[in-house]
């Protein structure tokens, strides 16, 4: 996996408001048909930006982040 970011073209919004995620970045992500993706605005101080997030790296970071939350409430209040 790299860090770096990749620009995986331009994609058209259908009448429905669909879109087609482009094949290469359904390959890097492993996305495959029937799964899930968490669609997301943001960051906040750019409102008109979404992220599509396959679901199981988002059940990933929610897991991480719920077994670290004691952690993170700690760092945070100091």
């Amino acid at each position: 996996m790299s860090d770096s970011k990749k620009f995986y073209g331009k994609v058209p919004v259908g009448t429905k408001g669909q879109i087609v995620i482009p094949a290469e970045a359904r390959k890097a992500m492993d996305i495959q048909p029937g799964d899930n993706v968490i669609v997301i605005s943001g960051p906040a101080h750019q409102d008109k930006v979404i992220s599509i997030i396959p679901e199981k790296e988002f059940n990933k970071f929610l897991k991480f982040f719920e077994e670290h939350l004691a952690d993170l409430k700690k760092g945070v209040s100091k």
